[in-house]
């Protein structure tokens, strides 16, 4: 694996804005339609309840993902959004790595227990998921948007 910086960064920045809609034209591509971003707004991704961590290598973006605060406060769930990696890297193990990292700021956060939701024009992000410890469910928290063609994922931090 190349080696990599992971930071959380403002939402705002370029890097964490370049990811972000590079991820959402990636879904464009794969599902067609918007991308879900009517489903998500960047200020979800900010502190105190959010967050968005960027990584780089050689000061190169080549990766990022969010996490937000979802259904009932009192609950601590929280949603991982936008975990992307460069299409020449992959399979490097970026992804683990800031899989990994957004666990432990969740933790950091308070968050007990994440959930993700990709789809199945995702078969990297499904493997992915899969084999680290992510368990697929059939429920998403009540009142939380989810696409109903999805694979749901949740994890218990």
């Amino acid at each position: 694996m190349i080696p990599i910086t992971v930071v959380a960064e403002s939402v705002d920045t370029s890097g964490a804005l370049a990811i972000v809609h590079a991820a959402s034209d990636e879904l464009q591509q794969r599902y067609g339609g918007d991308g879900d971003n009517q489903h998500l707004s960047v200020d979800e991704l900010r502190p105190p309840q959010g967050i968005f961590l960027v990584a780089r290598h050689d000061r190169h973006l080549v990766g990022g993902v969010g996490l937000r605060s979802i259904a009932d406060p009192d609950l601590h769930f929280a949603e991982v959004k936008r975990l992307w990696v460069r299409p020449d890297l992959r399979r490097e193990g970026i992804g683990l790595v800031l899989m990994k990292e957004i666990e432990s700021r969740a933790r950091e956060l308070g968050y007990l227990t994440l959930y993700l939701e990709t789809g199945p024009a995702q078969p990297e992000a499904l493997a992915l998921y899969r084999s680290n410890g992510w368990t697929e469910i059939d429920q998403y928290p009540d009142g939380v948007f989810c696409h109903p063609q999805a694979h749901w994922f949740m994890k218990v931090l």
